[in-house]
């Protein structure tokens, strides 16, 4: 194909996804005069950042003076089991105030206190009310606020647009080669820099949050073009997803629910995350030891309730209770906020749980307790950025948001995702604008790659005969549900590695009906490589690490080992075009930072926050 005959876009900087990570890049791109583009999967505003709907996670200080920077870094690094990038948990942690201050200046509605501060809640792994909140609908609020900021500001936005594969120059990104959905015709992207903010992918399981976007895009471009993958073994499930009816099983509950008082009880009416509790954790985290005795014994009264550990715990707990037949009808828990909150409270602080209850379960939150259970709902690990500008071990190639790893090390806390995309998306934002700066030639786009980029995916429309994508899709999570979820065994994962490879066999004689036009098989087809190269990163960075670690639990490795917070697991095309996992060294922690995220709360707690050191 002549590329002169295809569409071509030119930008300084492309931005993939229009999340909040996405948009926020691009605000800071066309900020610092740049000319910006964002292509859209789906539609301006179907994002996951409208998930979070709980609250986004900084230290102002409102609703407890004594919270600051360096408390939110420390339960960061501890909610992570140490093995967060440092500087990335000190970034998030220092920024965080200023970015939600930035959103409110933008037109931000909060809920506030009495004194008409930024309200904040409590949520798991957070030592105070930490989440700015808007109800249960704060993801849904920022991502207007940064909508309605960012089409004011000259930015390009091509909507319902996928990207395919990055363009590359010497080794330097040039570029992306992507398709209308509606048409189906290809279009040539030409950039100086591209910033991946496509989210995770969740996709490659069955009983997941997330929705049919999430198919490891950003992952599989970056990995195919060379970057690297890290911590990619940590993947998320929610401890509260629907589980009722079978047609929203996976659809997220928030945490918002338990954060403002929500309890979880099983069949036997037994309040049973009290069993749950790590004595270290109820010694670090009660104010008093005889609070922490009280909570260890089963008894209420504790500051902090038991629903409210890190998300890890939750999940792992609500799964052995439904193994060890406590679950409820449908194979869940309950979860219950009617008898701990009246109807008005319920249905002014958390609108969107009520709804959602009342028109996909028929069920009134307000009089009933909810069923839940464990929902894969986010990727800690993701592509390999520099913790400052966010750039991957690809020249001029960035990444920001939850396709971006290393952040929230083995386990994020609650509401860090939407402070994680408002501090590195800026960031992104800027790297890219330095990078370009600093390398301000014109960038080629070669003819080869773009034919060869174009004919996989219309090989796909040409076959006379292949497989179904929807049934390799399904097969796909059905594996990966089975062998690669909640806990996890050498044998289960080498089998997974096992069926991958019969499905990567089967992707690549993929076949769709002939037009590209308005062809949801095509797309899905398009989709299969990425989900299958997700699947298959973190399935072997889970067999490497043997030891369980936040969100990764072996089964055969029950315990944490000292040496599991030496390295992280990192993916790559090899040389041979396979992939492998290597461990590699991590590195010491600054002293300062060290220092704080070891430190006991007697010596943080200072008055107003300030550390005694």
């Amino acid at each position: 194909m002549n590329i002169l005959e295809i569409q071509t876009i030119e930008h300084d900087v492309l931005v993939v996804g229009a999340g909040g990570a996405g948009i926020r890049a691009a605000i800071e791109c066309a900020r610092l005069g740049f000319n910006t583009g964002i292509i859209s999967k789906s539609l301006l505003g179907k994002a996951h950042t409208v998930m979070a709907e709980g609250g986004v996670a900084a230290a102002l200080g409102n609703v407890d003076r004594r919270d600051s920077w360096k408390i939110h870094f420390r339960d960061t690094m501890r909610g992570g089991k140490f093995l967060n990038q440092w500087r990335m948990a000190e970034l998030h942690a220092k920024q965080a105030p200023a970015r939600v201050r930035e959103l409110e200046e933008w037109g931000a509605v909060f809920d506030r206190t009495k004194d008409g501060l930024i309200s904040q809640r409590n949520f798991g792994g957070h030592r105070y009310p930490r989440l700015a909140h808007v109800g249960d609908r704060t993801g849904l609020e920022i991502i207007r606020t940064l909508q309605d900021f960012c089409i004011h500001q000259e930015i390009a936005m091509h909507m319902e647009c996928t990207g395919l594969d990055l363009l590359i120059d010497g080794g330097r990104v040039a570029g992306l080669v992507a398709y209308w959905r509606e048409t189906g015709r290809f279009v040539i992207f030409k950039a100086k820099a591209v910033i991946l903010a496509t989210g995770g992918g969740g996709k490659a399981w069955r009983v997941t949050s997330n929705s049919w976007e999430y198919t490891g895009d950003g992952l599989g471009m970056a990995y195919r073009a060379g970057a690297e993958l890290i911590d990619m073994e940590f993947t998320q499930f929610h401890p509260t997803g629907m589980v009722w009816p079978p047609s929203v099983r996976g659809t997220l509950v928030t945490e918002g629910v338990r954060g403002d008082g929500g309890i979880l009880f099983n069949n036997k009416n037994e309040r049973f995350m009290f069993k749950y509790i790590p004595k270290k954790f109820a010694s670090e985290t009660a104010d008093t030891q005889e609070e922490a005795n009280r909570w260890l014994e089963g008894k209420e009264g504790a500051r902090r309730p038991p629903e409210l550990l890190t998300r890890d715990e939750v999940a792992r707990a609500i799964n052995r209770e439904v193994s060890e037949g406590r679950g409820s009808p449908h194979g869940g828990v309950y979860l219950d906020i009617a008898s701990v909150r009246s109807p008005e409270f319920i249905k002014k602080k958390l609108p969107s749980m009520y709804h959602q209850f009342k028109e996909l379960a028929e069920l009134d939150i307000t009089q009933q307790p909810m069923e839940v259970g464990p929902t894969l709902h986010y990727f800690m690990g993701g592509i390999r950025v520099n913790s400052d500008t966010q750039e991957t071990t690809v020249r001029g190639l960035f990444a920001c948001g939850e396709c971006a790893g290393g952040m929230h090390g083995a386990n994020r806390l609650g509401g860090n995702s939407l402070s994680d995309l408002l501090v590195f998306g800026k960031l992104a934002g800027e790297g890219a604008c330095q990078y370009i700066q600093k390398f301000p030639g014109a960038l080629k786009v070669d003819a080869g790659q773009v034919n060869t980029i174009i004919r996989r995916a219309t090989d796909i429309l040409n076959r006379e005969s292949g497989a179904n994508p929807f049934l390799i899709q399904e097969d796909l999570q059905d594996v990966m549900q089975k062998n690669v979820g909640i806990i996890r065994t050498a044998d289960e994962l080498k089998k997974a590695l096992e069926e991958l490879k019969r499905l990567n066999k089967d992707a690549s004689q993929v076949k769709a009906h002939a037009s590209p036009q308005f062809n949801p098989g095509w797309n899905a087809a398009l989709d299969l490589n990425n989900l299958l190269i997700t699947a298959e990163a973190v399935t072997h960075a889970a067999l490497m690490r043997e030891e369980s670690r936040g969100a990764h639990t072996r089964d055969d490795f029950p315990d944490e080992r000292e040496e599991g917070l030496q390295y992280n697991v990192v993916v790559r095309k090899s040389w041979n075009g396979g992939m492998e996992a290597q461990k590699i060294k991590r590195d010491e922690p600054p002293a300062e930072l060290s220092k704080i995220a070891y430190a006991s709360l007697e010596e943080l707690e200072g008055k107003g926050g300030t550390a005694k050191f």
